[in-house]
């Protein structure tokens, strides 16, 4: 790449990788100075962070703004940065603008119809349920990691179940998926996780060639104007997204909610409002914070002196938007009664998530059926706040310790603590 690419006379904003709390407050660093600020990112590229909500829209829909790496970036050269492979080397509907994105959208679109979502729910019901007979065996004054046991389970199961990822692969593929979103890999191990995904892919494809089924792979396979590398690409985009997301969604709704007890009361007293539960934990939780790259395809001027060039580098600030207080009022408050929820966690425009109905239900068959089975549900440490998952990407806890049953009776249950 040129050095105008990865390199700036201006001085750049290096992107924490701490996570939790540390990314929000970046994001409002960011936004309080300027429509747009560039920064570091792994491997010495630069980009332009936008985290203003109003500047985010705009770019999201700008017909000078590109996802094509290969045609807009300026010295961009295939497989020379290592973490970026599964979001600016890959030919799916992710990278690909115009006709090109809707011929790859359509690859795959028919498997996430309204329809064929809603005929997932007792697919997910009963994997749920099995997942909670698993947790009742247990004891209930334990503590319990719920994502590993729990949040986790439920959209990984679903997805590796959709795309007929056999139980031997699953667990290789599912590391390689979500190193995907760790930000803070050497070089080397960006570089040997690129090689897993594609590996572990691979493998799938070739084991679906020699026993094909109903499964989205097979679907894939049998669209004939595909090569292997947009097929390998759309896998990579499809399972990762189709599990990362719903991940930490399921996660932060269950702790906010345990957190605030007033609320789960609510919720539990009028179930029409876990759709409430899961707009508002969307709009203070994205699951995924920046999703890199696009590019500018000409000058775009966004006043306040700043103008992105072309060939330059954009990373938007998905997950800004939900608390940028121009757009919310006390934006980093859980309030499921907030009228407003807007929020840009599953993007905006022509590139607004496929996977997004079938994240929502996963969360809205996951958390009425766990706090059902668990009504006494309880952090395991109320005063510390899950370790944050390490990225300026993603936005994940790597545990949430839970009693299932907080001294089994002898206290009240944290909705009866908020009558």
């Amino acid at each position: 790449m040129t050095s105008s690419s990865i390199s700036s006379p201006v001085p750049a904003v290096r992107l924490d990788s701490s996570g939790g709390r540390r990314l929000h407050e970046q994001a409002a660093e960011l936004r309080a100075a300027g429509p747009a600020v560039k920064v570091a990112l792994p491997e010495g590229v630069t980009a332009w962070s936008v985290t203003r909500g109003d500047i985010a829209k705009q770019l999201l829909t700008h017909p000078d703004v590109s996802k094509d790496a290969g045609e807009h970036w300026a010295g961009y050269r295939p497989g020379a940065i290592q973490w970026l492979y599964p979001w600016v080397d890959v030919k799916s509907m992710l990278t690909a603008d115009g006709d090109e994105h809707e011929r790859l959208k359509q690859a795959i679109g028919s498997g996430f119809s309204r329809s064929r979502i809603q005929a997932m729910r007792p697919v997910l019901e009963t994997i749920v349920t099995r997942l909670l007979d698993d947790l009742t065996a247990r004891p209930a004054d334990g503590i319990v990691d719920l994502r590993a046991a729990f949040s986790y389970q439920v959209p990984t199961l679903l997805i590796c179940d959709l795309f007929g990822v056999p139980d031997a692969q699953r667990g290789d593929m599912l590391r390689a998926i979500d190193l995907v979103l760790t930000t803070d890999l050497t070089a080397e191990q960006a570089e040997t996780n690129k090689h897993d995904l594609y590996r572990t892919m691979m493998a799938l494809i070739e084991y679906k060639r020699r026993t094909p089924g109903e499964d989205l792979t097979s679907h894939l396979l049998k669209n004939h104007e595909l090569t292997e590398v947009e097929v390998v690409s759309t896998l990579i985009l499809m399972i990762g997204a189709g599990s990362e997301t719903a991940v930490a969604l399921i996660g932060w709704a269950v702790y906010e909610l345990l957190t605030h007890p007033d609320q789960l009361a609510a919720v539990l007293a009028d179930p029409d409002r876990w759709a409430d539960v899961i707009e508002e934990s969307l709009r203070l939780h994205p699951p995924i914070m920046h999703l890199p790259l696009r590019f500018a395809a000409a000058d775009i001027p966004l006043g306040e002196d700043v103008t992105i060039r072309k060939g330059d580098a954009i990373l938007i600030g998905y997950g800004a938007h939900g608390r940028d207080p121009a757009v919310h009022t006390d934006p980093d408050l859980f309030d499921i009664s907030r009228e407003d929820k807007q929020h840009l966690a599953f993007g905006y425009g022509v590139h607004h998530c496929l996977g997004a109905p079938l994240a929502r239900l996963e969360a809205a068959v996951a958390l009425p059926l766990l706090f059902a089975r668990f009504p006494r549900l309880a952090l395991a440490d109320p005063t510390t706040p899950p370790e944050p998952h390490r990225s300026f990407l993603g936005n994940d806890v790597t545990h949430l310790p839970v009693i299932l049953d907080h001294l089994q009776g002898a206290r009240p249950t944290a909705a009866e603590e908020g009558r």
